[in-house]
């Protein structure tokens, strides 16, 4: 007789704590929306957006419209320039003060 309270407890708390835990179950929706989110933010880490930037990327991905004009409009940075002009001069075969003064050229981006 005194194992029935005992049992009832355990059976009350489990029946609680299964009534309180959060839906595994997602719809596809929101892991949809979830996944744009991780991309979007991914990009613009990727890109150093910060401040408006950001913000006005982050708005038009979410929306999901087109990521050309934000694209054109984003400066490069100066990783990037760095690693396209140095894939050029490879291209070229550039050595010595040739490079030097390529590199010079390209990366001030005139």
């Amino acid at each position: 007789m005194r194992l029935f309270p005992t049992l009832l407890a355990s059976a009350a708390l489990l029946g609680l704590s299964v009534a309180c835990s959060p839906s595994f179950a997602q719809s596809a929706s929101q892991t949809a929306q979830q996944q744009r989110m991780k991309d979007c933010n991914a990009t613009a880490k990727t890109r150093s957006l910060s401040g408006d930037g950001r913000k006005q990327f982050m708005s038009a991905c979410l929306a999901g419209k087109a990521d050309s004009t934000q694209s054109a409009a984003a400066p490069a940075t100066q990783q990037d320039r760095m690693r396209s002009c140095n894939a050029e001069a490879g291209t070229k075969k550039l050595a010595g003060d040739e490079r030097r003064s390529f590199m010079s050229t390209c990366l001030s981006g005139h």
